[in-house]
């Protein structure tokens, strides 16, 4: 019988698949963990005080918009980060269970289910984040697979889709710093897009996780990006958290922040199927967005280590 299960031709997730292949191989020597990109830097000090300081609300269940504190220590970190005069924490940010979940179920709250009559496509940068076309599975779209060339810098060239294809897109996943390459998106390719989506009416979902880890230049958000043009703020989600930015993965933190139509119904969905950070953790997600001094010292030793690797990689393989 035809297997009809919405997830049947999902492969099985990346890191799991990776331990099954691996699980009677002998390391040749000391084994190096190179498959999640776990930070391994410090994280902030006052991360453990914060937790035994309120480690009794634990007994209490967390409101799942999150905390009004975190959430505008997350829209002051937002303005500040980006020269963003406004955002309005009450309906423009929504704490998230780690990004991965936003991510998801985004797609889920705002994709239409159908568009001009037909089944929507979810247009993916490849090499892509798993959760992206599991999400684009949930909803019975079309995944676009949208491949990212080096003389594209890196990413999708949106110029060259049909419009058949873009016309039938509801959502676009986008990742600046990307995944796995860390190329950077430029304000100019972010207007471009913004622009390209207005035309055709679909919402970028912007990753973002990766943007306090550069060298140079600091990555621009997509939210910066459309209040330059002057957008539709609708058009534009961006998700970050805490776990690159402040070494700490684990906390499972962080938000998604964009149009006020938009973040309600992504609340909407998140009531029924999301999972609240728990109070002792949101209290140490607001102290970790009002520091910034955890994430230069982070920057500071990325930026050596990098310096490293090109000592001794010296041109490898291409590594610059």
């Amino acid at each position: 019988m035809q297997d009809m299960k919405r997830f049947s031709e999902l492969p099985e997730y990346a890191f799991p698949r990776l331990r099954r292949l691996l699980f009677d191989k002998k390391p040749g020597g000391e084994i190096i963990s190179m498959h999640l990109g776990e930070p391994k830097h410090p994280f902030p000090n006052f991360i453990n005080d914060g937790i035994l300081k309120h480690l009794g609300d634990f007994s209490r269940y967390p409101p799942n918009e999150g905390s009004e504190t975190l959430r505008i220590a997350i829209g002051d970190w937002i303005k500040r980060r980006n020269n963003i005069k406004s955002i309005n924490h009450e309906t423009q940010i929504l704490p998230l269970n780690g990004t991965r979940e936003g991510l998801f179920n985004a797609t889920i709250a705002l994709s239409k289910k159908t568009k001009y009559g037909k089944k929507p496509m979810v247009l993916l940068p490849n090499p892509f984040y798993q959760c992206y076309v599991a999400a684009a599975k949930a909803i019975d779209s079309e995944p676009v697979f949208i491949p990212t060339p080096l003389e594209n810098g890196f990413f999708p060239d949106f110029d060259a889709i049909p419009d058949e294809i873009l016309n039938q897109a509801t959502i676009c996943y986008l990742c600046s710093p990307s995944n796995p390459q860390g190329a950077i998106a430029s304000p100019e390719y972010l207007f471009n897009l913004i622009n390209i989506a207005e035309k055709f009416d679909f919402i970028i979902l912007s990753d973002e996780c990766y943007s306090e880890i550069y060298y140079e230049n600091k990555p621009m958000s997509a939210l910066k990006a459309c209040s330059l043009i002057g957008g539709n703020p609708e058009r534009v989600i961006t998700f970050n958290s805490l776990s690159k930015r402040s070494n700490l993965p684990g906390l499972r933190s962080g938000f998604a922040a964009g149009g006020e139509r938009a973040i309600s119904e992504m609340r909407k969905l998140k009531s029924y199927g999301g999972a609240p950070i728990p109070l002792p953790l949101q209290y140490v997600s607001t102290l970790a967005w009002q520091d910034e001094t955890h994430v230069v010292e982070n920057r500071i030793l990325y930026s050596k280590k990098i310096n490293h690797a090109k000592a001794i990689l010296n041109d490898t393989l291409g590594f610059k």
